[in-house]
Order: structure tokens, then sequence, then C-alpha cells
């Protein structure tokens, strides 16, 4: 792995997962729009999340088992008044809820790491992430999640790299070539971030069908004080 030269590594998906989870103290995980931001909010008011793969009965299984809430799509959850993927949702979250988060991309990064701690970072807590992940070691992989082409490839996203640019930014350490793009790119972007999200492809995916104030919670840099770390399967404050 050519970026073990460096202590701060930066690869896409679930094949970056699987190139640093080994060779690195701690991951990464970035998913902007919309499961970091969801994960921010609730650990940083003491809840307690479990990332799970999108698949609706398994995860209401999975939910029933832990005696725990399960979040559904994020459309059903406005007539509902339910928890889903968008932030907006967990705003009203209680200290010491158990939610069951289906993603389709972060939770199952999340889910990969095998031994290696994992954080999942987000704009609204990027400092913190930077100070668990530096407590945690020097080693550090992050990786933007991206999102799904109609085949199922990836796609870089925009906003995942300007969250794990944001977070490379916050960190010490010697940054791999592909961190430093990723740090390069927040940069740029400085003072307009909002606008540039509202006009990326998945923030405009999401105004248009209803979600701008999600977008918008998603673009507050550092407003949660906690990193989010995953313990025994689930989420928490950090």
């Amino acid at each position: 792995m050519k970026q073990a030269l460096f202590d701060i590594r930066c690869e896409w998906g679930e094949q970056g997962m699987l190139s640093l989870h080994d060779a690195c103290d701690v991951i990464i995980v970035v998913d902007v729009l919309s499961f970091s931001s969801c994960i921010s909010i609730a650990v940083n008011q003491g809840a307690i999340v479990y990332p799970t793969k999108m698949d609706s009965e398994k995860a209401s299984a999975y939910a029933a088992q832990l005696n725990a809430d399960c979040a559904v799509k994020r459309d059903t959850a406005v007539k509902q008044g339910k928890l889903s993927l968008s932030p907006k949702s967990f705003q009203s979250i209680k200290p010491e809820q158990k939610v069951v988060l289906p993603s389709p991309n972060g939770a199952t990064l999340s889910l990969m790491a095998n031994e290696t701690p994992v954080l999942c970072g987000s704009l609204r807590n990027a400092r913190a992430t930077a100070a668990a992940a530096m407590h945690l070691g020097s080693r550090i992989g992050i990786v933007p999640a991206g999102e799904r082409w109609p085949d199922n490839s990836l796609r870089p996203a925009w906003e995942d790299l300007i969250g794990a640019g944001a977070i490379i930014n916050e960190l010490d350490g010697q940054r791999s070539p592909e961190a430093a793009v990723a740090e390069m790119a927040y940069l740029s972007v400085t003072g307009e971030l909002d606008a540039r999200m509202f006009e990326s492809v998945s923030g405009r995916e999401l105004i248009d069908r209803g979600f701008k104030e999600d977008v918008q919670l998603a673009c507050e840099e550092n407003s949660d004080a906690y990193a989010a770390r995953l313990v025994d399967n689930a989420f928490v404050q950090f």
C-alpha cells in the first residue's frame, strides 16, 4: 500500500477501506450527506447509534433485538415523524436513546474495519474527530464514502471530499498526495462552503426533494463538540 509512506492517508469507498484498515491505527469514515451528519448530531446529544446496511426488514429485526428505534426512509419519516437519514430528524434525539440507522454507504464502510478503531467524521465534528484520531494513533486513514452510480459503482462525491479535507486540515502528520488534495479542496472553498454544497450534485438532489435544511445542517462546521467512535457495533460519544 503506497500511502504507507505517510501518516495521513485517504482512499475512497469500500476498496479504500480494504486498502487502509489493516495499515492504520484508526479509520475515519466520511459520509457528509447524510450518514455522518446524523451520527454527529446523535452522539453529541448522548444517543447510541447502530449502523447497518440498507435492508429494512433486517434493520427492523435488529432494532427489535436491541430494543432500539429503527430509522426509516427519509420520505417516509417526514410523514410519520420518525428518525431517518435526515440530520434534522436527529435534532430531537434524547440522551442514551438507541437507534438502528440503515445506510448504503457510511454504515457499510463503518462495519468493514475489523479490529481497527473507527470514527465517523463530518463537517459538524471535524475538529473533534481529528483530535480523537490523534489520540488513537498516528497512522490515520480517511475514507470518504462517495455515492453510487446506477450500476452500483462508486461515484466520488464533492461533499465527502470536502468533509475529508476539513478533518485532514485539523490533523498533525505528513499527508499523502491523496490526503493533501482533499485538504486543498476544503481550503479552496473556505467562506463559500454552504453555497458550493447547495450547488453540488448531492446537495441539489436533497434540496429538490425538500430537504434543504438537511444540507444546511451538514454544512455547520465544528458545531458538535464530540467525536463518534464505533464501540461494540454502535457509534457513541468519544
